[in-house]
């Protein structure tokens, strides 16, 4: 039965601002995974990412800003993302979410269409230009078309039979009528340094199945001057009980070698050479990926470039043969399965490249103390390291490069197949048809410059403020002359935290005016204290009447169906002696409890008389809801509701709570005309961005990591937070916990 993926990330509260370098570790475990060395995101964790069916990133030209003030246009998002999180904007965000290795650039190419069939995916001019290509072609061949030559042998000193070199040493006697079926057999040998010159020390041989036919340490016939324990792993001690000798190992290797068999191993004339062996037909993998120049790639850069395996690691003491003679015939096996092409695809160069960029980023401490001109990074003739390689490269390990699906060619590296659009439509229409064929894709849909201006963002931002403002805002009365306002304000503090409390004195009895700081105690106030008498006077509770309200009750009651909110509650009433420990002792006794999340000041760093829970099971919350309302917790009355806010708005209310808008107020009535009528047919172009969103994300796979990001806005004018939603598919269409 096939595992299902899940996603789990807990963003109630403060944590949940995601910086660039955290959504940049989401996005390359989740394409890579533990198998090409990527690590768990550490604020967030995929589990059975190895079935992840794909992952697609789509980027919008908006902020968070835009999708609360459109909140109601976005349905789809709303009610399918489960995860949320506010995104620290950033001025270069394509650079931020591809890794600095990615070499980006606006591109001034013709709008219009391009193709993305799989001709697309490398350039065939630039592949005729590989070294694999021009050594082998492009067609697929069998083993015997990438056995060495007697030439080839004789160039790369290799033993030959009758060379004079050659004297003594012994042969497998098998013939050269070997066949694409003839069966390979991995070969490694350690050696230390004796007064004869290289001696074997241990043997190691694998089947085609990676099965060890042979792992036996040999005793050297010459005093041994240099064990090379750091690469062999050999040490005096180990060799002291071995009687094999070297004639013994040579029998068994000619017993056990059938008469076609094909021997694979890195740079397997040493191992011959010290085993004194000769042998007709062999795959070098150190010659098999070719490289210009005469250059050879390091059997353990290939095993984790090609095969996503970690050998010869620091923290072993020397190498083990039956590792890399097993490593040996995964990659000639590759190499054969998937031909020519496929490994030219890999890059391998430029893999190589930014594994050297990231250990040079990593010794930056260690070479700046090095003496001039003997840096690695001169030595490299690299320009100046960069703080994290792009996984775009790494990503050609599976043999397909990134899809990228936009209006703007961001791609000059080569990195993806890039295909541009015309309009928004076309995007869909080409992510529809290309998002399956490819396990990584990014959709960039956009707005237009016109809808870009930074006037009209300010107008948005003052517009989205005081519609905040007015639903933070209740109004409660009439009360008597001289009602005692100290008997108001610990009523309504009951609430939640009030930021300030005014009587106003236009009407004919006084009547107060209250702002919380939390939209649930708001609410709470509304639901709970209207036609309640309260210091003396039974009042009305109301939150103002203005054009933008009218729609408040529809907008409350989305924000408790939000999906990000099931099975989260609001818990006012606490007081602010106690602590989050306190509190978790009190809730222990809640079914399911998940998560307690204590607001606190942003400026003081004092806690706020309420808290956040969330569950494990909707169930669960709607009893804990029936339960607290009317708990005593030293003293203190408990109020609940459902939670209204998502976690991660809680810093971004509060930020734009305590701000004037001044600035953003006359930018916003000087512009107020052409403000709405562009924001009406941003509405229109919202709704159809959800509806895109929803085809596409109906077309997915299950179990394909879906996350859609608003970047946000960061210049030397403005900064406007970004927003993230993500969730993996599930059978049902939702995305998944």
């Amino acid at each position: 039965q096939e595992k299902s993926c899940h996603l789990s990330a807990a963003l109630l509260g403060e944590d949940s601002e995601i910086s660039q370098d955290q959504l940049y570790e989401l996005l390359k475990y989740a394409a890579l995974g533990k198998c090409h060395n990527a690590a768990q995101p550490s604020w967030c964790r995929i589990y059975h990412q190895s079935h992840l069916a794909g992952v697609v990133v789509v980027l919008h030209e908006m902020s968070q800003l835009h999708f609360y003030r459109f909140y109601l246009q976005f349905k789809h998002l709303r009610k399918v993302f489960r995860h949320r999180f506010t995104l620290a904007p950033s001025a270069n965000f394509p650079v931020s979410l591809y890794g600095e290795g990615a070499n980006l650039k606006p591109q001034n190419t013709p709008q219009g269409l391009t193709s993305t069939s799989s001709e697309c995916i490398t350039k065939s001019s630039d592949l005729q230009c590989d070294p694999i290509i021009r050594r082998y072609g492009g067609k697929k061949k069998g083993l015997t078309s990438y056995t060495l030559t007697l030439e080839e042998q004789k160039e790369n000193d290799y033993p030959i039979e009758g060379s004079p070199r050659c004297q003594g040493y012994i042969s497998t006697e098998c013939d050269q009528q070997r066949t694409d079926s003839s069966p390979l057999f991995g070969l490694d040998c350690e050696m230390c340094l004796t007064a004869k010159g290289n001696e074997v020390t241990r043997v190691s041989l694998v089947d085609a199945q990676g099965q060890c036919l042979l792992n036996e340490l040999v005793k050297p016939e010459s005093t041994v001057l240099n064990y090379r324990t750091r690469f062999s792993g050999i040490t005096k001690k180990m060799l002291l009980p071995v009687k094999t000798r070297l004639s013994d190992i040579q029998t068994r290797l000619k017993k056990m070698l059938p008469h076609d068999a094909v021997l694979v191993g890195h740079s397997l004339n040493s191992d011959l050479q010290a085993l004194e062996m000769i042998h007709p037909s062999v795959i070098d993998t150190s010659l098999l990926f070719a490289r210009n120049e005469g250059r050879r790639f390091k059997l353990k850069f290939l095993a984790k470039a090609v095969l996503g395996k970690e050998i010869q690691c620091e923290q072993k003491l020397g190498h083990d043969p039956t590792e890399d003679a097993r490593a040996a015939l995964e990659l000639a096996q590759f190499f054969i399965e998937q031909g020519p092409i496929k490994v030219a695809e890999l890059n391998l160069e430029m893999l190589l490249t930014a594994e050297k960029l990231a250990e040079v980023s990593q010794n930056k401490a260690h070479t700046e103390l090095q003496p001039q001109g003997c840096g690695f990074q001169e030595q490299l003739n690299e320009p100046p390291p960069l703080s994290k390689p792009c996984f775009l490269d790494c990503l050609q390990v599976t043999g397909q490069k990134p899809l990228l699906l936009g209006r703007q060619g961001l791609d000059s590296s080569g990195l993806c197949q890039s295909n541009l659009s015309t309009s928004n439509k076309q995007i869909l229409q080409k992510a529809l048809e290309d998002v399956p064929l490819s396990k990584f894709s990014i959709i960039q849909f956009t707005l237009g410059p016109e809808y870009l201006a930074s006037h009209l963002h300010a107008g948005l931002h003052e517009k989205v403020r005081s519609k905040l403002t007015d639903m933070l805002t209740i109004y409660a009365g009439p009360f008597e002359e001289n009602f005692c306002m100290k008997s108001v304000k610990k009523e309504f503090g009951r609430c939640g935290p009030i930021q300030s409390l005014t009587v106003v004195t236009e009407t004919f009895q006084p009547y107060v005016c209250i702002q919380y700081e939390v939209l649930e105690a708001a609410q709470l106030a509304v639901e709970s204290l209207n036609g309640v008498e309260v210091a003396g006077s039974c009042i009305k509770v109301q939150r103002p009447v203005t054009a933008a309200m009218l729609d408040c009750n529809v907008l409350i009651k989305e924000l408790e169906l939000d999906v990000e909110n099931e099975g989260v509650i609001y818990v006012a009433g606490l007081k602010k002696s106690l602590t989050e420990t306190d509190l978790q002792e009190e809730f222990s006794q809640l079914k399911d409890l998940e998560t307690l999340f204590l607001p606190k000041d942003l400026q003081s760093g004092k806690h706020r008389n309420c808290c956040f829970l969330k569950f494990q099971k909707t169930q669960s919350a709607v009893d804990a809801l029936e339960a607290i309302n009317g708990w005593t917790v030293k003293g203190s009355e408990l109020r609940s509701r459902n939670a209204l806010a998502p976690g991660h708005l809680w810093r971004w209310i509060w930020q734009m709570n305590h701000s004037n808008g001044k600035q953003g107020k006359h930018i916003f009535y000087e512009k107020m005309e052409q403000l709405s009528n562009c924001e009406q047919d941003l509405r229109k172009k919202v709704k159809k961005l959800d509806h895109h969103i929803k085809k596409l994300y109906r077309s997915l796979q299950n179990n394909t990591l879906c996350v859609v990001l608003f970047p946000g806005v960061n210049s030397t004018h403005e900064s406007q937070s970004g927003l993230g939603l993500m969730g993996i598919k599930d059978d049902e269409g939702r995305s998944a916990c």
